[in-house]
């Protein structure tokens, strides 16, 4: 490999000559080589977008002059446009507030403004990242991410699956079926009713998702490395207010308390958890999806999933629920992220939390694993959901439970009395009814007919 020697404050490094970044990003790429996780490129992105906001507010504030201002905000549009996604190597496991990926940034910017304009150049510290502390840039970067990953990923998918639902719904309504609690029997229902608890419950973890989303509008830009404000600017923060909004494309918030800011994650924690509640009520209709659609002969057989590929290496003709599994197996990894980002926010000393690159790592994971899964489940599996009414039929007529509706006709025991008998005697609720005379054929079909 073709090398060049760069120097930083702790002297040479031989550098990649394929690569436009500078020596702190070559030291991390060689002293951390764990695992393949890298930091998100969204990260680097909204990163690269925080960089383009300090830069324009410094040049209204004289600390950097118009044109140095205008470089860095070219190289930022051509990182958010993806040209130099590869320039941006690092692995999450690093130092915990960033400060390699912060430089990775810096060095890049400042090396391409090089070969755009050799007149001007910029120091990726004094220039780049003046006004700025990894400590305040990283964590306004992952806000700026969560954000646009709830929004325009995770919201979008929510919203397919809802409408699909909401069609499955209309095409439920007039059937019939046995409702069940504890795994039993129990008193009628719609298949319209049923439905509707997974509509109006996707569409509140939709609700939560937007509410907590509003927390991510606060960012800790300015407060710099402990949060007061150390090497800012004067009326840094009131250029800023206006300048990163236009920036970004979305109202966040820089007049905030920035020692909140660096040394604590809750709001990016009720994000999360708004994203956690919502894989929680997905992991629920996962699994009624599948029991309803088990069978086709020996389960409840009661809805006919899609039949997508063959579910069996050994077994000819099974197919199993696979978008069902699959969404399953996401929302078990999402909250296995849950509890690490729990333990992760909790664990920050003193004036700044050090488990941030694990942290937006398993945001990114979570959103886009639930984007994708809903996708998927939407498109194939609930767009192509039949019912079976015969099933739904024959379970109703079966169900002993229709004693229920007769207790006021005929009380409590001895409405018991006949479930057990029909029970034994493996017939219907109704035969026991008109055998003992404890009410007429009228009178059974007004107590059973749903209100």
């Amino acid at each position: 490999m073709e090398t060049r020697i760069e120097y930083d404050s702790m002297g040479p490094v031989e550098v990649d000559a394929r690569r436009i970044y500078g020596p702190q990003t070559q030291r991390s790429f060689n002293n951390f080589k764990i695992g393949d996780h890298r930091i998100p490129i969204e990260q680097i992105k909204a990163l690269a977008l925080v960089k383009k906001a300090c830069a324009l507010t410094n040049a209204k504030c004289g600390a950097v002059t118009e044109e140095k201002a205008k470089l860095i905000a070219q190289v930022v549009d051509e990182i958010v446009d993806g040209k130099w996604d590869e320039e941006f190597p690092l692995t999450v496991f690093q130092t915990g507030s960033g400060t390699q990926t912060n430089m990775n940034v810096n060095e890049v910017i400042a090396h391409r403004a090089k070969q755009l304009d050799e007149s001007n150049p910029l120091h990726p510290n004094d220039d780049v990242n003046r006004g700025q502390s990894t400590n305040d840039t990283f964590p306004t970067a992952m806000h700026i991410c969560a954000y646009f990953e709830i929004t325009k990923r995770v919201i979008p998918a929510l919203d397919g699956l809802i409408k699909s639902f909401e069609k499955l719904q209309k095409k439920g309504k007039g059937l019939q079926k046995v409702g069940r609690t504890h795994l039993q029997d129990a008193t009628f229902i719609m298949v319209d009713q049923e439905i509707s608890a997974f509509v109006d419950g996707l569409k509140t973890a939709k609700t939560m998702l937007v509410q907590n989303a509003d927390y991510l509008l606060d960012v800790a830009l300015g407060g710099t490395a402990v949060g007061t404000g150390v090497n800012t600017p004067k009326g840094y923060l009131d250029v800023m207010e206006t300048v990163l909004p236009k920036v970004t494309g979305a109202p966040f918030r820089v007049k905030n308390n920035k020692f909140q800011g660096l040394s604590l994650k809750d709001a990016f924690m009720m994000a999360h958890g708004a994203l956690n509640t919502l894989a929680t009520t997905l992991f629920k209709i996962a699994n009624d999806v599948r029991f309803l659609g088990s069978g086709p002969r020996c389960g409840y057989g009661e809805w006919h999933l899609p039949e997508n590929e063959p579910g069996s290496s050994i077994m000819p003709g099974k197919v199993n629920p696979t978008q069902c599994e699959a969404l399953a197996m996401v929302c078990a990894q999402v909250f296995g992220h849950n509890t690490t980002m729990t333990l992760c926010a909790g664990s920050g000393a003193f004036q700044l939390n050090v488990y941030m690159p694990i942290m937006i790592y398993d945001f990114v994971e979570s959103c886009r694993l639930l984007a994708d899964a809903m996708n998927s489940f939407t498109t194939h599996c609930i767009d192509g959901v039949e019912f079976v009414p015969e099933k739904l039929k024959f379970f109703v007529e079966q169900s002993l439970m229709i004693a229920t509706s007769l207790t006021p006709y005929i009380g409590y025991d001895k409405s018991a009395k006949v479930v057990k008998e029909a029970y034994k005697r493996g017939c219907s609720i109704k035969e026991i009814i008109l055998e003992e005379k404890l009410m007429t054929e009228d009178e059974f079909a007004e107590a059973v007919r749903m209100k």
